[in-house]
């Protein structure tokens, strides 16, 4: 069966600024050097390890904010990477997941989570967390989304996640599957930022953890759907569904 095509575009609101990767550190920087052999620091909106994405030398793009006053003015969005079929670019702004996905429901581009007339966004939910997306409508159980960022890939056409350890990550599943049993909804949505992921899969030699708490949520009734993002300069379009094989 042919994936059928979403087409939900975010716009960069400026001409992105190519680079040459430095180093990134301390999770949240990066220095890099400009086109005109500038070396400057950059924000980095991405909590996680970003492997395979880090190679000193990597061509990336980053984005000026509007706002004068902040202190790194500069943010780093794309990387070009070669996963093994050819350089391609990646989304490595976490920023960005929630946005899209909220366009893609709004416009009625993600089958799995259509019909419902109202969307709420970080509603509280479990002992301790937020959902993303909570949707409802009259007469239909509520349906509990949890976005995550993906942006892994050691095997061509084969995203993964998670890229480091994520507890909090663990947790989202295990309230996602009480959420279930209380007659609820919930389903886990994977947004790839890799434009050539055919599948997407988990990292469970990273984070074994992950993996069981997936399994175990899975089991429990939570569903699980990923969309794939195609990268450019110009913004991220989210273009078509993946199976997640676990």
């Amino acid at each position: 069966m042919t994936a059928h095509i979403i087409d939900v575009r975010m716009r960069f609101s400026a001409p992105l600024i190519p680079a040459t990767l430095i180093r990134r550190y301390k999770r949240f920087l990066a220095d890099v050097t400009l086109a005109d052999g500038t070396p400057t620091t950059v924000h980095v909106a991405n909590p996680g390890s970003m492997l395979g994405l880090v190679a000193p030398g990597s061509r990336v793009w980053l984005s000026r904010s509007a706002n004068a006053s902040r202190k790194l003015p500069l943010s780093w969005e794309l990387v070009e990477v070669d996963f093994g079929s050819g350089a391609e670019l990646v989304g490595v702004n976490t920023a960005h997941p929630n946005r899209l996905v909220e366009e893609a429901l709004a416009a009625g581009k993600v089958p799995e989570l259509a019909g419902y007339s109202r969307r709420r966004r970080e509603v509280r939910y479990g002992k301790a967390s937020r959902v993303d997306f909570l949707l409802e409508n009259d007469g239909r159980p509520p349906c509990f989304v949890e976005v995550k960022n993906v942006h892994m890939m050691r095997q061509p056409r084969r995203a993964e996640f998670p890229d480091s350890v994520t507890a909090r990550g663990a947790r989202h599943l295990e309230e996602l599957a009480a959420e279930v049993a209380r007659g609820s909804r919930a389903v886990m949505l994977y947004l790839v930022q890799i434009g050539s992921a055919e599948s997407v899969g988990f990292a469970r030699d990273i984070d074994p953890a992950y993996g069981a708490a997936f399994d175990r949520a899975t089991e429990a009734g939570v569903e699980a759907i990923a969309l794939v993002c195609r990268a450019s300069p110009e913004g991220i379009e989210v273009e078509r569904p993946v199976p997640v094989l676990g």
